[in-house]
């Protein structure tokens, strides 16, 4: 997407308000207690959706969230407030299991990330390679056989999709030739941390895809989205002449929280087309995606990180592959 796609996207297109209905259904969104994700739950408690399941890294503030959210929908009992810190794959694989125990579960948005300029190893990754990518993916792949298991019972379509953002354009990926990328960008001393969080989610993209390609749509639909630029906490830990930047563009440009919070929506509506898709705007729009991630050189990248990533997530979890595809 170029600079003046982005703007025309900001300026002049808003995406709709949600109609779908998600009556009876249960969905997860993790990091709901503020910002986007938030304006998400509150969307899907007013379409009806019969549990929103917020999986946050701070109970109490969770469960403040789930207050705020009944009192404005009037949806008392409609929220679950579950403990989840991306940053620790034990953590990840204990949330993982606890919802191997609902009774329902029919749609997941992977919404939580981080953006930060300090650089600092969680589970032994550098922080954003860590939340943004290997553990996002990875409690995708073990929340798997609770949404196919659902989708079975329930005869329905199963969905998870992966908040990304429109900022994966401003870089490549020329790590991804070392013979272990997420290790050589996990070196501090080779580290820019102010690419960091675009490069996580440029990551991201092309691990969704291949992901994709390894599940039937039949069997979960699986897309990436960018909710656009958009008011929230995310460059909350932002300081300097970067935060200053970002603010001014925000001011300009941001789209409202509650605006940000219907692209999530969206991209949960069971949309067999959407699989293995980017969405933007709402939208199907692969266009949108760098010309890297469309080259053949992105092909082999998202083959190469597909790879050791799942040589990382082999060593906490054996049965990582045949999660995938059983």
């Amino acid at each position: 997407m170029s600079v003046l796609s982005f703007l025309h996207s900001q300026l002049f297109v808003t995406p709709p308000v949600p109609t779908y209905d998600f009556g009876g259904q249960t969905i997860i969104i993790t990091g709901g207690n503020r910002g986007i994700g938030f304006e998400a739950a509150r969307h899907l408690l007013k379409l009806n959706a019969k549990r929103v399941i917020l999986a946050v890294r701070a109970v109490q503030r969770g469960q403040d969230a789930a207050e705020e959210l009944e009192k404005s929908t009037g949806r008392s009992g409609s929220i679950q407030v579950e403990e989840l810190d991306m940053a620790s794959h034990e953590s990840v694989k204990a949330f993982a299991t606890r919802m191997e125990k609902v009774d329902r579960l029919d749609a997941v948005l992977l919404n939580a990330g981080m953006y930060i300029h300090e650089f600092y190893l969680a589970d032994g990754y550098e922080s954003h390679l860590t939340v943004n990518v290997i553990n996002t993916v990875f409690l995708a792949f073990l929340l798997l056989p609770t949404l196919r298991s659902s989708a079975d019972k329930h005869r329905s379509q199963s969905r998870i999709s992966f908040v990304s953002s429109d900022r994966h354009v401003m870089f490549s990926l020329p790590e991804w030739k070392e013979e272990k990328p997420f290790e050589f960008l996990s070196d501090e001393k080779r580290a820019k941390m102010q690419e960091r969080y675009m490069i996580s989610k440029l990551m991201l993209i092309l691990l969704v895809r291949e992901m994709a390609a390894h599940v039937k749509d039949s069997d979960v639909i699986i897309n990436t989205f960018t909710p656009g630029y958009c008011e929230s906490g995310l460059i909350d830990d932002i300081k300097g002449v970067a935060r200053v930047v970002l603010d001014l563009a925000k001011k300009a440009t941001a789209r409202t929280t509650e605006v940000g919070g219907r692209t999530l929506v969206a991209a949960i509506v069971p949309w067999p087309e959407s699989h293995g898709k980017y969405l933007n705007d709402s939208l199907i729009d692969d266009s949108a995606l760098s010309p890297f991630v469309r080259s053949e050189e992105g092909s082999q990248a998202q083959q190469k990180i597909w790879k050791d990533l799942l040589e990382i997530l082999e060593q906490r979890e054996p049965a990582v592959r045949s999660l995938i595809s059983p």
